[in-house]
């Protein structure tokens, strides 16, 4: 009976010390599993971690301005809410009655502190109540311009471009935050699968303040798509109002063009014409300049009446101003009314040999030109220029406004081609005068006899303008009384164009007559010298023998 008992608690003893090994060998099993799946779940957000790091990283790079926006509004909301602290603690300390020493300079300094935040509240204080109002708002939108004139069309077009690329910049910023969104949805996914794994306080703070981040983000976008919508409509019909009217400026622009071609064609014909009909050079010239300075006021007229709306309104702006232009630009307005003058009165013509005297200088040459503002005249060889300036060849431009203030000679006006030259020789006293002056008359008569005649038939034909009583054209032959003899002064007509050759011609043939006689003697400026011979003294104490 004994040895059953004990074979029973033997027995038993086994059993139970089997059944502890057992529960203890699960235990560890039980632990090791959950120490796999503690690393697991770290494993995983650890994962989880680096995902959320590499995506702020891409959101960094991005450089972002909606994200620069809301660090901005976070920024005002921490200094609103560090400003209440500071001024509750203000109001606090400014109660207490016994302040000890640091509370007052806890209060001097608080103060401070709240004038420096108050400043900066007023700095960020669009970005409490709308963070993203800056960027929520559309371009501006100009007022579109009505195009009446060329010039018109390309500030048309500037404004649909910068439209256009306002409009562009509006869409790269609304694409711009649905990537932001986009990486937002991504992280808050994240946050979502590490606090199914780990519900830490940490992580929840988190992932609500992405989630507060996301919806103010998701609500702009959702503002942003209706604006652009609405800015799209606004700028197609912005842009086809401008492309009508671009193109009927066009089409009025082809108008005018054909218009101006035909005015062109007309005139050149016209030159033609006058080119093939109308020999003389003079009349030729001023026939071309009344053509051009028509055609060009014709042109002028045509741009004036189709680009100027109100042309009494413009008529009423030029009276005004008329008084400050014609004070500020005299000289142009006197020399337009200069060259009026010239042209319309006929007392100056292109070709025409004139002089002028100017700043005390005179100039003789041919006119080349008669413009609006200027007359241009080539300086010739003249006795002016050889015995005064020394100078010959320059072009030299008048002012037409020097007709009103300055003296101008006309050598060859209207169909007068000459003018009277004269030849001066001086004689002495005892030569034949009478005879001088007939050789002196034969001479002149004989060189310019065709001058003579030509200035007889100019002179007649000059009667019908002007009233003319000496038509003497014959040489005319002068004899004065002068220090040093008689001077022969020969008067004759010439060339205008030529004075100086039959000037030296007469002037060698008169001389060479003066010489060749016995009784004429040329005069000139002499000088006699006296020479003394000294006279010999006698010494006062020399005897005759000895004088020599």
């Amino acid at each position: 009976m004994k040895k059953i008992i004990f074979s029973l608690l033997i027995a038993s003893s086994l059993l139970f010390s089997s059944n502890i090994t057992n529960d203890k060998n699960i235990s560890e099993q039980e632990l090791q599993i959950k120490l796999a799946q503690e690393d697991a779940k770290k494993e995983k957000i650890a994962k989880y971690l680096s995902e959320l790091k590499n995506i702020e990283e891409k959101i960094a790079k991005k450089d972002s301005v909606w994200m620069k926006s809301y660090s901005s509004y976070l920024t005002s909301l921490d200094v609103r809410e560090s400003l209440e602290k500071i001024v509750d603690r203000i109001n606090f300390l400014q109660r207490k009655k016994n302040k000890t020493l640091s509370e007052a300079d806890e209060l001097s300094a608080l103060i401070a502190r709240e004038k420096i935040l108050t400043s900066q509240i007023e700095k960020l204080k669009k970005k409490d109540s709308s963070p993203f109002s800056d960027l929520l708002t559309p371009p501006n939108i100009d007022e579109t311009p009505s195009i009446k004139n060329p010039f018109d069309i390309f500030a048309g077009i500037s404004l649909i471009k910068t439209l256009d690329r306002d409009f562009n910049d509006y869409v790269l910023k609304k694409d711009e935050l649905k990537n932001l969104i986009s990486l937002l949805r991504s992280e808050i996914r994240i946050y979502g699968e590490i606090l199914s794994l780990d519900e830490q306080s940490e992580y929840k703070e988190k992932a609500e303040l992405k989630l507060k981040q996301l919806e103010r983000f998701e609500s702009a976008l959702d503002t942003m798509k209706v604006t652009a919508d609405v800015y799209q409509k606004r700028l197609d019909i912005i842009t086809v109002s401008i492309n009508k009217e671009v193109e009927a400026q066009m089409f009025k622009i082809a108008k005018i063009g054909v218009v101006i071609f035909i005015v062109f064609v007309f005139f050149f014909l016209l030159k033609l014409f006058v080119k093939k009909y109308i020999t003389d050079n003079e009349r030729f010239y001023m026939a071309n300049k009344i053509i051009t300075f028509g055609n060009f006021t014709l042109v002028v007229l045509i741009l004036f009446f189709n680009y100027i709306e109100n042309v009494s309104y413009l008529v009423t702006i030029l009276g005004f101003a008329s008084a400050g232009i014609a004070i500020a630009m005299k000289d142009w307005f006197m020399s337009i009314l200069g060259w009026l003058v010239i042209v319309f009165g006929g007392s100056i013509h292109v070709g025409d040999r004139i002089r002028v005297d100017m700043d005390g200088m005179q100039y003789v040459g041919d006119v080349m030109d008669i413009s609006l503002l200027r007359m241009t005249i080539l300086e010739d060889i003249t006795l002016t220029t050889i015995l005064d300036n020394r100078r010959a060849g320059r072009i030299i431009f008048i002012p037409n406004n020097y007709v009103f203030t300055r003296m101008i000679a006309n050598y060859t006006h209207s169909s007068l081609k000459t003018v009277w030259d004269g030849v001066k020789i001086t004689i002495t006293y005892d030569s034949n005068h009478k005879k001088a002056m007939h050789l002196a008359k034969e001479i002149t008569k004989k060189f310019s006899k065709g001058y003579t005649d030509i200035t007889r038939k100019q002179l007649n034909k000059l009667r019908n303008q002007y009233s003319l009583k000496n038509t003497n054209v014959e040489p005319r032959i002068f004899s004065f009384i002068e220090s040093n003899g008689i001077a022969i002064d020969a008067w004759y007509l010439t060339n205008a164009y030529a004075t100086l050759t039959l000037r030296s011609v007469i002037s060698t043939e008169i001389i060479d007559a003066f010489m060749a006689e016995d009784d004429i003697t040329i005069a000139y400026p002499t000088q006699m010298l006296h020479l003394e011979k000294p006279a010999k003294r006698t010494p006062p104490f020399a005897t005759d023998e000895e004088i020599v």
